[in-house]
């Protein structure tokens, strides 16, 4: 035997071999030895993953029509906030007997190996962009701050730094302002004294 059989994916098909026609079902119950996704999402390691597997015997091979269902794990693209998502994947793949370039998989040993055609399905059905929820906002620009956890969040407008000098110019401005009028009233005042 060869070491698809330490696979938890692989499956024994001895019982189906060159017997077109008959069919087998069963079910796996899969840990996930190895991890597997995209950059922001995936099945990870350690994760349970479901098979409802169906079996055909063909003249060329095996047809395996299976629905994986499991759950993936990452995180909002948006916040970064864990994300866990449902997976309902199903496949259909033709395991041949004899080795074909028309065929991407083939029966060894008396046995399937379901992994790289599991691993494709769930890859292939993974967001790209996974969010939280639709509407998610994202975080502040300026502090980081989750917005949907702070929907009111505001930041007083950004001054442009070329303005700046002139913000210091206009405070100085305000208080010798004061200090002319002020000046100017004491000097009515006194004239008409």
């Amino acid at each position: 035997m060869s070491n698809n059989v330490k696979s938890p994916y692989a499956v024994q098909v001895f019982d189906l071999l060159h017997r077109p026609g008959e069919m087998r079902e069963r079910e796996l119950d899969i840990t996930v030895p190895e991890g597997f996704g995209n950059a922001v999402i995936g099945v990870p390691a350690g994760a349970q993953l479901h098979i409802d597997l169906r079996m055909e015997s063909l003249h060329d091979g095996i047809l395996v029509s299976a629905e994986v269902d499991g759950e993936a794990v990452g995180e909002c693209v948006r916040c970064l906030i864990e994300v866990r998502i449902p997976l309902e994947v199903e496949l259909q793949e033709l395991f041949a007997y004899s080795q074909d370039e028309a065929f991407d998989y083939e029966v060894q040993d008396d046995t399937i190996d379901l992994e790289p055609v599991v691993r494709d399905a769930v890859v292939l059905s993974l967001p790209f962009q996974p969010v939280c929820q639709e509407d998610c906002l994202g975080l502040c620009p300026q502090c980081g701050v989750r917005l949907l956890d702070n929907p009111g969040h505001e930041h007083e407008a950004p001054v442009d730094p070329r303005w700046d000098a002139l913000a210091g110019l206009a405070g100085e401005a305000g208080e010798s302002a004061e200090d002319v009028d002020g000046a100017e009233n004491n000097g009515a005042t006194e004239e008409k004294r």
